[in-house]
């Protein structure tokens, strides 16, 4: 069984964007710059906040972090966003999401421009993966491309199944993959007969955020299976959506969790950074 690692994946993209850094930094006179946006302290978003500047320090751009209390005011929260937004030195915005209750959130996934929504979460970026135009795709949708071309997986007419239809990665991912001329099928919490249907995936894709709740029944031999769940089991430690150990020795190639698409979605979101700044010559 081949594991699949997120971190050579992300170490190429990163070479990458080192190597076309100096010109691009020289036109705009300084380093292309991520601006995250949160609202409380949510662990799981203080991690990705923490992963996400790590990675685009370490390819040589710039990022903050403007933070807001939980209860923070819709218009408070308003005025702060829309500066960040007509910003010049900020190539690229990501809110982390879902924003508190108080605040709209639909409307302001809508004031994002489209040309700094690094994550893909503004209608225009969302049309354009539709209709298969240059767009934004959300960053962990967008990793698990740059994953499975890294490592040569063949997509044209394979027979790809993704559990979970959620606007960040269910949605989005299953957009890109009929782009590679995938055949796609999207499973839910309403699919019947699940194991039937994933079972004849040549790719199994899960982002349900169950733990461990994919194990070998569920997928045929020699299927590669891509987990992009991060949970924490019942003893406190990380793990996917995908039993591991049990789906090891029938698949023919797995992810890990940790490890997996997780290091490859901040080097996307990084690398989408780098191409907002640059979009910012043309």
């Amino acid at each position: 069984m081949r594991e699949l690692t997120g971190r050579a994946v992300s170490d190429a993209i990163g070479a990458e964007i080192r190597e076309k850094l100096g010109p691009v930094e020289s036109m705009l006179g300084r380093k292309p710059k991520l601006a995250i946006i949160r609202c409380g302290e949510r662990p799981e978003d203080l991690s990705y906040e923490k992963n996400a500047l790590r990675r685009i320090r370490e390819y040589g751009m710039e990022g903050e972090a403007i933070t807001f209390p939980e209860d923070v005011s819709d218009n408070v929260f308003q005025r702060a966003f829309n500066a960040v937004n007509e910003d010049k030195s900020v190539d690229g915005i990501l809110l982390m999401r879902p924003l508190p209750p108080q605040l709209n959130e639909g409307f302001i996934i809508s004031c994002i421009d489209s040309e700094k929504d690094v994550d893909g979460a503004s209608p225009v970026n969302a049309a354009g993966l539709y209709f298969g135009s240059d767009c934004f795709a959300p960053c962990t949708a967008q990793a698990v491309i740059e994953l499975l071309k890294y490592y040569h997986i063949e997509l044209s007419g394979k027979e790809v199944v993704i559990l979970g239809r959620s606007s960040v990665v269910g949605k989005p991912l299953s957009m890109l993959l009929l782009s590679e001329d995938a055949t796609v099928t999207v499973c839910h919490s309403k699919t019947r007969d699940l194991q039937k249907i994933t079972k004849r995936a040549d790719i199994l894709i899960s982002a349900i955020g169950r733990p461990r709740f994919i194990t070998s029944d569920y997928i045929k031999r020699s299927a590669i299976v891509i987990d992009v769940g991060i949970n924490t089991d019942k003893d406190g430690r990380l793990c996917g959506d995908v039993d591991y150990d049990d789906c090891s020795l029938k698949a023919s190639a797995m992810t890990p969790v940790p490890g997996g698409i997780g290091p490859v979605t901040t080097a996307v979101l990084a690398k989408h950074v780098f191409e907002a700044a640059n979009r910012d010559l043309l």
